[in-house]
């Protein structure tokens, strides 16, 4: 059976998991996280638990310009700035 540790979460072996996934799964759902392994550990939750304590992702348009540095008074020349080479271009000379 599981062991018990102070959180009052169930701790399972890898062994006792792969043995018993339904029951794992199971209480999961009923009795909230099942941890499993005891050095490298692991957490089985509902995945509708899983989701709603996610954020959700931003769409990157909205992040690049909510994180836009700030303050920074940068010189940007402009596309059409005068005297600005423009490459591959084939020039007229003459």
């Amino acid at each position: 059976m599981a062991r018990q540790n102070s959180e009052t979460h169930r701790v399972w072996t890898v062994a006792q998991a792969k043995a018993r996934l339904c029951e794992v799964l199971r209480l999961a759902e009923e009795e909230g996280p099942q941890h499993i392994g005891m050095r490298r550990s692991f957490v089985v939750v509902p995945a509708g638990e899983w989701y709603a304590a996610r954020s959700p992702r931003k769409p990157m348009g909205q992040w690049l310009v909510e994180n836009l540095p700030r303050g920074a008074n940068l010189d940007v020349a402009g596309t059409r700035a005068p005297g600005r080479e423009i490459p591959f271009v084939a020039r007229k000379d003459g």
